[in-house]
């Protein structure tokens, strides 16, 4: 079992990153590996303010970063709008620094910006998407700042451990809805 390279510090020419946290990372990279458009997927930390944290730091709630995934993507094949219409759908943005049963700052809902565009229509996708809840979307919008990669076995977590039990009970239900609800979009094999 071979885990892949890290992704490079830009992306390839012409694609693009985005940076989303949401909740366990795990269910973030299980989710937009399977999207068309989609080149890669890296768990990492994002937003904190130490150098190279650990994820045992990270999950003491003290550096300030959040679990992300960094996606890198082809703009011709799917829009930053789309990724982050997946990302709306796949975990919820009202309830501030939680997800479920994984509770700190580090399981914030975040959107970290690239570049004003990706501000620009971050604010605009979610300005769009509140109507569609009850309660107030508490994702915050901010840039990509102090991103590192999270240690190799957090990476395609979900491909090679299936049968752990937060993947079944966790990342497995959230992985089946992003396949029922955006089916058109996923990947075809072969």
């Amino acid at each position: 079992m071979s885990i892949r390279s890290p992704l490079q510090q830009w992306p390839r020419p012409g694609h693009e990153f985005a940076t989303l946290a949401g909740g366990c990372f795990w269910c973030l990279e299980a989710v937009y590996e399977e999207l068309e458009g989609v080149v890669d997927v890296e768990s990492g930390y994002a937003g904190g303010h130490i150098e190279r944290p650990s994820y045992r730091q990270v999950c003491e709630g003290d550096t300030g970063h959040a679990e992300v995934v960094r996606i890198e993507f082809d703009p011709k094949r799917i829009s930053y709008r789309e990724l982050l219409e997946v990302f709306f759908a796949i975990h919820d943005p009202t309830t501030l620094n939680r997800q479920g049963n994984d509770i700190g700052t580090q399981y914030r809902s975040a959107i970290f910006h690239h570049s004003p565009d990706q501000k620009r229509i971050a604010e605009e996708v979610i300005a769009e998407a509140q109507p569609h809840y009850a309660s107030e979307i508490v994702t915050q919008v901010v840039p990509a700042t102090n991103y590192f990669r999270a240690e190799d076995y957090h990476q395609e977590y979900f491909k090679h451990n299936p049968a752990q039990g937060y993947c079944m009970f966790v990342v497995a239900p959230k992985v089946e809805k992003f396949r029922k609800t955006f089916a058109a979009k996923r990947k075809r094999s072969g």
